[in-house]
């Protein structure tokens, strides 16, 4: 309980922002332009910080199989994860801006805001290392395969830009550092993880601002919308279910946890960037984003619940 606790003060404490965010908007404190200076300073300084940061830790052999684990359990639910989403959105009668904005809140969860934040309560430091290599190859797929999602015209696609992209670049360099036997030095990492810290305020702080903008009949219309609640259970539940099958194949307790409720995270606030800059259904995403975090205070206490019960009944 008192885990719940902790989380549930987590999450009060983003919404909090949130709401910051949308006061700001409304008294024009923040003026229009300010969505488009937040989105590009996250995207380009305070998320790439983050990424170098959270993988400048020393690999060793000791946790060899504990890495082996993490990723076939990552592959695998990423992968199951876009032909799901792949197969939901060409179901889905949706505009056509709206459409890749549906897959990619299916796919990308919020494994490196509310991720971190969750691991550290559960397993503290140790869930911060299992949850970073649980994150490479999302991090991989979210910097390519995310932006191409959102990219005007496909066929014009420059994959030599997108892994010059500071997303992806970010996410090859913490992977080098992770892989090497040293760290930063104190200054530098000390410098980074400032830095890298303010991604979180600053997204919860543009999703206010976002919402800010709406119109109330707009709002209540997209509300009404089912295809956003099934993505919010399949996001929420049927995703980190998935992986329910590795209980069987003597997981470690602590990889499964960190590996079912980070694949059970809410829509990542990326996915708002992305449709902010490239022009998709930036509302859309920011409810997306909005209802899978109000839900994520409720399904993940469940998923711990459920996965505590299966493990001490087997």
């Amino acid at each position: 309980m008192s885990s719940a606790g902790a989380f549930l003060q987590e999450m009060l404490g983003l919404y909090g922002i949130a709401f910051l965010g949308f006061i700001v908007r409304k008294k024009n404190i923040l003026n229009e332009h300010a969505n488009d200076v937040l989105t590009q300073l996250i995207l380009y300084i305070t998320l790439p910080a983050l990424i170098i940061c959270s993988l400048d830790i020393t690999f060793s052999a000791y946790i060899i199989k504990d890495f082996l684990w993490l990723m076939s359990m990552s592959i695998y639910i990423l992968v199951l994860s876009c032909f799901l989403a792949i197969w939901m959105k060409k179901r889905a009668a949706l505009e056509q801006k709206q459409k890749n904005v549906y897959e990619g809140l299916i796919i990308f969860g919020n494994q490196g805001f509310i991720g971190y934040a969750v691991s550290s309560i559960i397993l503290g430091e140790q869930g911060i290392i299992y949850l970073t290599i649980f994150n490479l190859c999302y991090l991989i797929l979210i910097w390519t395969y995310g932006l191409f999602l959102f990219s005007e015209s496909k066929h014009k696609f420059n994959w030599k830009q997108t892994f010059c992209h500071s997303g992806i670049f970010s996410t090859f360099i913490g992977i080098i550092l992770f892989l090497l036997p040293f760290h930063l030095p104190v200054m530098v990492s000390n410098l980074m993880e400032s830095i890298g810290n303010m991604t979180i305020p600053l997204s919860m702080l543009l999703i206010g601002s976002l919402i800010a903008k709406v119109n109330y009949n707009e709002l209540f219309l997209l509300i009404k919308n089912t295809h956003l609640w099934k993505m919010a259970f399949v996001r929420l539940l049927f995703i980190p279910f998935l992986l329910i099958p590795f209980t069987f194949l003597n997981v470690p307790f602590s990889l499964l946890i960190i590996a079912i409720l980070v694949s059970g995270m809410p829509a990542a606030p990326t996915i708002i960037l992305f449709s902010q800059k490239y022009n998709a259904d930036t509302l859309f995403a920011s409810l997306g984003v909005l209802i899978t975090t109000l839900l994520c205070i409720f399904t993940i206490p469940f998923l711990y619940l459920i996965l505590s019960i299966i493990y001490n009944h087997f």
